[in-house]
């Protein structure tokens, strides 16, 4: 079973979110929090594998919540989904900068949101890529300077960069392993080795690096 902590200041949102995700036979909604604040607290007590989080709350908002959330020694397997009301919100780049595991529009219908839900508890992809990577390149070009490569990307083989880079574009461990034609189990040993080495958590975490490090450049298509 999948646990669910949902996470937004309307109490309509909440419960029908609580209601439709309940419904499922691999979903449980351990609780529901009306603010940040109410979240950190949840959160410890519950323990979810996924938090489903609203940005803009009053008081602490979604951004200060997931950080301190994910900050939590507990907290490693902890996948947070955004949601947020505009596919171009400056706040969904700060999301994913302090760990959210990736987005979701709040207009989306109910079959995404459940399968969003799914695939942020597997950690197997990033939400969203052909928007979530807009994002990325956008607010990466705006806020960088020069790229600052940690130094861990030098031990990272020409193969496991490779893969670092498909992954920005958003692709999945089957299409990566379509694309260099090698096994899907190949590519998950790949993929778990660029995420030991670089000290990541989720591919989102990936994405950004990607392009922070300027392994990636924004304005250009890395899946191309």
């Amino acid at each position: 079973m999948i646990k669910v902590l949902i996470v937004d200041d309307q109490t309509i949102v909440r419960a029908g979110f609580a209601a439709l995700l309940d419904a499922q036979p691999d979903i449980s909604v351990a609780g529901e929090a009306g603010d940040g604040r109410e979240a950190v607290r949840l959160a410890e007590a519950e323990r979810p594998d996924v938090i489903v989080m609203d940005i803009r709350m009053p008081g602490m908002d979604g951004i200060e919540a997931t950080r301190r959330i994910l900050a939590k020694p507990w907290a490693d397997a902890v996948r947070v989904l955004v949601l947020t009301t505009f596919d171009v919100d400056e706040y969904v780049y700060d999301a994913l900068a302090v760990g959210a595991s990736g987005f979701l529009l709040k207009d989306a219908t109910a079959d995404e949101l459940v399968s969003a839900v799914r695939v942020v508890a597997r950690g197997d992809s990033l939400l969203a890529p052909q928007v979530t990577g807009r994002l990325i390149r956008e607010f990466t070009k705006q806020r960088r300077n020069q790229p600052k490569a940690p130094s861990e990307l030098s031990t990272l083989t020409a193969r496991e960069t490779e893969v670092l880079v498909l992954i920005a574009g958003g692709l999945s461990n089957g299409e990566i392993a379509q694309r260099l034609v090698v096994s899907e189990h190949t590519v998950k040993t790949h993929v778990a080795r660029v995420f030991t080495k670089l000290g990541l958590r989720d591919r989102a975490q990936a994405v950004m690096l990607a392009y922070e490090s300027g392994v990636v450049v924004p304005g250009e298509n890395p899946s191309a």
